[in-house]
């Protein structure tokens, strides 16, 4: 049982961590995303470089969670179980390559600065094509994989009780929810980051702050959470 309270800790810190690492590094990497001169400019390397510092924290945090979960959730249902850890790795991996072409593109704008002597327009094209690429990434990881990974964990969840069933049907609302949503802005509906697709993202963050906050200071409900079988007490 120390165990699994210890998992269930570790598990809605994940989650908390994962979504302030998020929302810090959007909004640290501002500069490069809005301005699309940038390459061409002084810059702001340090704040895009530690934008990409919370965003690894945020990838570590992510897989933190599918692995800190799967030993409880395995018990409850091995094949969801093992989706929603692999889910939670793509996502990370998603993830990744966005932080990766950002940083990508400050160091086109260090070369630029230090006379490499690339043409100008090349340079801003390819910027925009490595910030396009991020973009990318922020649809296709914290849109439609955590669309699909978030279903995945309210159904277990649901169905073990391992939580109070509302913080479950936030997720099993949330989840498609924002799948939906990021599809319809796959194909041009409107903009992610717009007041529809915020309204959009809404019921999974309150979902995934929901399931941590009672990780945190519950954990697993007990009768829910599977025992090892009692030795007997004579051979």
């Amino acid at each position: 049982m120390r165990s699994t309270r210890t998992t269930a800790v570790v598990t809605g810190v994940f989650f908390v961590v994962a979504a302030v690492a998020a929302v810090i590094g959007l909004a640290l990497y501002a500069p490069v995303l809005d301005d699309p001169g940038y390459v061409l400019g002084g810059g702001a390397d340090t704040r895009v470089l530690l934008g990409g510092f919370f965003e690894a924290v945020l990838v570590a945090s992510v897989i933190g969670t599918g692995v800190a979960l799967y030993p409880v959730l395995r018990e409850h249902g091995p094949g969801l179980a093992l989706g929603y850890a692999a889910g939670r790795t793509l996502e990370a991996a998603v993830i990744a390559v966005g932080i990766v072409s950002l940083l990508a593109v400050v160091t086109l704008r260090q070369d630029a600065a230090a006379g490499s002597g690339a043409d100008a327009d090349a340079l801003v094209t390819a910027a925009r094509a490595l910030v396009a690429v991020h973009d990318w990434t922020f649809l296709v990881g914290p849109g439609l994989v955590i669309g699909v990974n978030s279903l995945l964990l309210a159904v277990l969840v649901y169905r073990s009780r391992l939580v109070p069933r509302p913080i479950a049907v936030l997720g099993l609302v949330g989840g498609p929810l924002v799948f939906a949503s990021s599809t319809a802005v796959l194909f041009g509906a409107y903009e992610q980051l717009s007041a529809l697709g915020g309204l959009a993202a809404v019921p999974v963050a309150a979902w995934e702050m929901a399931l941590a906050g009672w990780l945190i200071v519950k954990g697993f409900r007990p009768a829910e959470v599977p025992q090892p079988p009692r030795q007997p007490a004579f051979s």
